[in-house]
Parts: structure tokens; sequence; C-alpha cells
């Protein structure tokens, strides 16, 4: 008996109807979860949350301070600028037009009416809801605002497509900041973030990450040139403290290769705190083999973040992990946006670099690797407070969820190459 074969019209629809099932009802199931998260949110205000002051652990010459509230580090960011002498470099991904965004505004413009050369990136794309008014700054500033779009008419380069998520501060190569926290109002109370603040040598790797972004992206043209970065100071090499930069211009993304050598090397414990937990399943696949050889693996997560889209893809991870013997705590009382690990009391990492694929292999990001027991003691504490705060998810708990949830999971999977 012959086989029937389909006209060609008939391909056409069946192949649209494919395409509607993988693409349309996923960002349209997206878009309704926003809406509705967006609005139950109205007016709501986060509960109080445990936090730890600020601790400083001395590294060879440098020092490094720990900052998990952000009115603490916006205190001492702001007073590192107004102490400045010579120069300020601060990059941002957001940079709210408040009460916060102002005081920052307006400490960078008397250090530049003192004699300061101040250099600011922000991205553009970030702040777009950020008022007009607020982006214009005085001539005395040199201000590089991230493109929208940045591929210009090299649409077809996947290189050229990655935002700027980082967040520094670097102060008269005397102290540099890096770490999670944006900068607003909301985040200096409301957000649980980690940064960290460094003063010593190695300050300087902070200051040629910045003018290494400034130089590759400063404009050229007439009437809106950037000057470019030119650094005397040379590096004092400390084995101890690393800077690990993801740069999508030039295909190197090393965030990624540190975080996985570090969890196939574990031997004892894993305790990763993540704003947005959608890995790869190599990444998966890291964990999951450290919890099966003993490594007590714990993943620190908002219960509810402000992305409810990212959350629920992220729990599509869970029953493998869960069955693994991966530990899953959900921070409760705040968002928890802190992006930082810490492995058998010598390994730590803290950074803007989520643990998702625009991440990892997309954004413009930098981590600092430290190795150094009094370092990853002092964030084994900052884990210990924030999981006092968490509610762990069972593995009993996490099957016996209801019916419509595991559809809604099953719906968005598709959407997870792209977050």
């Amino acid at each position: 008996m012959a086989r029937r074969i389909l006209p060609p019209t008939r391909w056409l629809t069946a192949l649209r109807r494919v395409l509607l099932g993988l693409i349309v009802v996923p960002v349209g199931t997206a878009l309704g979860l926003t809406l509705v998260d967006s609005y139950r949110r109205r007016g709501k205000k986060p509960g109080r949350f445990p936090t730890t002051p600020p601790a400083t652990v001395q590294i060879g010459d440098n020092a490094v301070t720990t900052y998990t509230f952000g009115q603490d580090l916006y205190d001492d960011m702001l007073a590192a600028i107004e102490s400045a002498e010579r120069q300020i470099m601060l990059e941002t991904y957001i940079w709210k037009g408040d009460e916060v965004g102002e005081q920052f505004k307006d400490a960078l413009i008397r250090a530049a009416r003192r004699g300061v050369e101040v250099y600011v990136i922000y991205d553009n794309f970030a702040n777009l809801v950020v008022a007009p008014s607020f982006k214009r700054f005085p001539a005395s500033l040199h201000v590089l605002r991230y493109p929208v779009w940045s591929a210009g008419l090299r649409f077809w380069d996947l290189s050229r497509y990655g935002r700027d998520h980082r967040k520094i501060l670097v102060v008269d190569d005397r102290i540099g900041f890096v770490g999670g926290y944006n900068i607003g109002t909301a985040y200096a109370t409301e957000w649980r973030d980690t940064h960290v603040g460094i003063t010593g040598p190695d300050v300087w790797d902070l200051r040629r990450a910045f003018a290494d972004f400034w130089n590759l992206h400063r404009r050229r043209r007439i009437g809106q040139s950037h000057p470019p970065l030119v650094l005397e100071a040379a590096s004092q090499w400390e084995p101890r403290v690393r800077f690990h930069r993801n740069v999508p211009r030039l295909w190197m993304f090393p965030i990624r290769a540190m975080y996985l050598e570090a969890i196939n090397r574990a031997a004892h414990h894993i305790w990763l705190t993540q704003a947005y937990f959608l890995p790869d399943q190599d990444f998966v696949d890291a964990l999951k083999q450290a919890a099966e050889r003993g490594v007590d693996v714990r993943l620190l997560i908002p219960l509810k973040s402000n992305h409810i889209v990212a959350d629920w893809i992220s729990r599509g991870y869970f029953s493998q992990l869960l069955a693994s013997g991966v530990r899953i705590l959900r921070f409760k009382e705040a968002m928890v946006h802190a992006k930082t690990a810490t492995i058998d009391g010598t390994w730590t990492t803290v950074g803007t670099a989520n643990i998702d694929r625009l991440s990892l292999t997309g954004n413009y990001e930098i981590n600092v690797e430290i190795i150094d027991p009094e370092m990853a003691e002092a964030m084994e504490e900052i884990f210990a407070v924030d999981e006092s705060g968490s509610l762990e998810l069972t593995r009993d708990e996490w099957e016996a969820r209801d019916l419509h949830r595991k559809f809604t999971e099953g719906i968005l999977q598709p959407l997870r190459p792209l977050l």
C-alpha cells in the first residue's frame, strides 16, 4: 500500500502549529505570569531580613570588606567618592533616578568640580525607564552610555549583543568596589545582595577592567569622542585574588569555567547564593555529581524573585537536583540578588554574574575569585545568616506540587536557552 504524502501547504500548516507551540505559547504564558505578578506586588514592601555588618579580611597587601546591606555599602562608596583626589571610575547596570541615585550623581559632579577626573559607564537599556533629565550630566564628567542597540549595522555579529551587567567603582588607585548591587533607593534597604570593597594593589585590576571596557566601546566620532584611558600603574601579582571578566566582543567567558573547575574540585561543601538560577545542563550535572560523591551542596535562591518567569524556569531543574541530594534553600523576606559561592573553606567568588545563559555566555560581567581560608570563613558566616532566613524545599514537598505547576513549568521550558 502506497504511503500518503502530505501536500506542501499541509506541511507549512503543521510547521506553523509546531512553531506556535514552541514560541507563541511559552512567550504568551510568560507575559501573562509577569502581568499577574506585577499586579500582586503593587504597594507591597519586603519584610525585614537578616544581614551581617561589614567585615574585613586581610589577604596579603589587600584588605577585602564584605557588604550584605546596601546602605552600608552606599555609605562607604559615597565616602570614597567624596575623598577622591585624582580619578573616579563608576560603572553600573541600573542607576535609578531616585534619592540614592541623586546622591551618587551629585557626589560625582562635586568631585569633577574640584578637579577630579570622573569617568562613568551605565547600560542605557537597563535604564530606559529612568527620566531623561536624570541622565543629563555636565560636560566635566566623561560619560559612556552603553547603547540600547549595541550591534550597530553588524546585526549578524552575536558578539555585539551582550549587555553591560557589571557594577564597579574605583577611586584613586586606593579603593575599589565590585559585586551585585546596582544603584537605587530600594537596593539600600529592601534587597539582600553582596558586594566587596578592596584596598591594596589588586585595585589596579579593577581599574584595568574598567579601562579595557571604556577603550573597547568609547566613541571616536567628531563631537562625540570619549578620551582613551591609559593606565600608568603596574600590576602587582597576588595569586590568591583574581578577577575574571566576561567580554562578549572578544568571545571571552572565563566565569563559567571558573565555577565548573571549583565545583569539580570540591570535596566537602559547595554553598551557592544566586538571584536567578538557570544553568545549562553541564552546570547542573557538575552540582549533581558533587552531591552524589558526598559533597554538601546547598543552593540558596529567592523564594520569589523580581522576575517571576525566571523563578518558574528555574524550578524546572529542581527535580534532578533534589534527587541527587542537592539542598535548595529559599530566602523568604526579600529579594536576594547576590551572586556568590564558597567551597571547602578555601574558595570564594563574589561578582555580577548570575548562573544563567545571559551572564555566563552573553553579557559583560566581572567576578572576583579569592582563595583564602579567612575569606571563605567570612562568606560561610554570611551564608549561615541567610540560611536562617530561608525555607528549605524538601523532595517530598516538591514532588507533591500541584499538577498546574508542573504544567506551567513544562510550557516555559522552551524559554530556557533565552535566559
